[in-house]
């Protein structure tokens, strides 16, 4: 789709394309995020212990689309105030990961859900004080949570790409063969000639095919297994709290933090949709709506095994390249991701997925995530003050997630958050912000 297919009426979030123009944009929607949507799910699913391909990491892979549907819908349709109405796209969220995973591996799952569950709720809440909290995000602290979030997950890629690690049970002499690397490359290099090569819907897709290409060739080399798919059923109903739920505040305190980090994502994602797409400012009510939202679904979410979500920066991407704003074939897109969450085989299909093919995909992925905040950073006047609340937010919070064992006399809670790699970034170069004086 390009900027010829928008009607000029298209730039009202209430009008209905015809089915011939709205089915083929929610297909692009959902192509453009549909990776980044399961991969969380897959990376804390291997940080629990899970068994690569097993029934937990279907299940998860299951409510990741099932749940990322449902959030949209909440956005799209609305629920009196709960919604922005416009074409926001929700997914499982990747600032959510690196808590998440050191969560699940100490704590087990039943205390990440506890913690999505109340940071779901607290995430609800921001949506009527989220106007008042903007003045603590600048683009400066926004961008550097943003490239530390891709700093944090970029070493996962590689370990992926290369075989996996100890968690998936992975044959240690088999790490960084060519088996491995072979279907991993492949997948970014038939991601980056689609992307740059092709238009429309494969080009927006162009990650997904990556992971296609990398997959076949992982067949080739017999590191695919397809004993999971015949044993799934074809329809099923997500469970209530199937890891069971614990409240535990060493993982509440950093879900929650997080939370508010992702609000603030959500309210640039909703105002890059109004801006892109009709070309104004999201309004206060558009905007707490689509807080609201996040909140609701990942609470929801929580209750029935899934993990946090939020608004996709890509789809907003995808709404200022085609004009579209309605949000009706954003509504498209969530029921297709329901449809999809209802049907276990679908998830036991991606959970074949060897790690080399799905590392391919997220080194891509996770690299963009760290581009996009040096790309807000880069707007950023480079002052020595800013410089300094940067390099040592940056040695700080990445440096204590490198060597742990460096705040190892920490009690529980203080532990998680301060080698979770983002909270300590984040809150370090927030009090400097509000601390050091601006220079002359």
């Amino acid at each position: 789709m390009t900027d010829s297919t928008a009607n000029a009426d298209f730039r009202d979030p209430n009008t209905t394309p015809p089915l011939s123009n709205a089915v083929p944009l929610g297909l692009q929607h959902v192509l453009a995020m549909f990776a980044s949507n399961v991969t969380p799910s897959i990376i804390v699913a291997g940080a629990a212990g899970f068994a690569f391909g097993g029934a937990d990491m279907v299940y998860l892979v299951q409510m990741a689309m099932l749940f990322a549907g449902v959030a949209t819908l909440f956005q799209t349709v609305g629920i009196g105030p709960v919604g922005a109405r416009l074409p926001i796209m929700q997914g499982t969220s990747f600032a959510f990961v690196s808590v998440l995973t050191i969560v699940a591996a100490q704590l087990g799952m039943g205390a990440v859900m506890g913690a999505i569950v109340i940071a779901g709720i607290f995430h609800f809440a921001l949506g009527s004080v989220i106007g008042r909290l903007r003045y603590l995000f600048p683009p400066m602290i926004t961008g550097l949570v943003i490239l530390t979030i891709g700093l944090y997950l970029i070493p996962v890629g590689i370990k992926y790409a290369a075989g996996g690690a100890a968690t998936f049970q992975m044959e240690a002499e088999s790490f960084g063969s060519l088996a491995h690397w072979i279907p991993a490359l492949t997948v970014i290099v038939v991601a980056l000639a689609v992307k740059f090569y092709t238009k429309g819907i494969l080009s927006a897709a162009a990650i997904l095919v990556g992971l296609i290409a990398g997959y076949i060739v992982a067949i080739l080399f017999g590191i695919v297994n397809f004993g999971g798919i015949g044993k799934a059923a074809w329809f099923a109903l997500p469970k209530v709290f199937p890891y069971g739920f614990e409240v535990n505040m060493a993982a509440v305190i950093p879900v929650v933090l997080v939370a508010i980090v992702s609000a603030i994502e959500t309210v640039g994602d909703c105002s890059a949709t109004t801006k892109g797409g009709a070309g104004r400012e999201a309004t206060d009510e558009e905007i707490a709506g689509a807080t609201y939202a996040d909140g609701l679904g990942s609470a929801v979410a929580g209750v029935f095994g899934g993990l946090p979500n939020t608004s996709f920066s890509q789809n907003a991407g995808i709404v200022a390249m085609t004009g579209v704003m309605s949000r009706h074939v954003v509504t498209i897109a969530a029921l297709i991701l329901v449809a999809c969450g209802l049907i276990p085989k679908i998830g036991a299909l991606i959970a074949t997925m060897p790690l080399p093919v799905l590392g391919g995909g997220v080194i891509v992925m996770f690299g963009m995530v760290a581009s996009a905040g040096i790309n807000m950073l880069s707007e950023v006047q480079m002052s020595r003050r800013n410089m300094v609340i940067i390099a040592l937010s940056l040695s700080v919070g990445l440096g204590l997630n490198l060597v742990p064992t460096a705040v190892q006399y920490l009690p529980g809670v203080l532990n998680t958050l301060a080698i979770s790699g983002l909270l300590p970034t984040a809150i370090i170069a927030i009090a400097l912000n509000l601390i050091l004086p601006e220079e002359i």
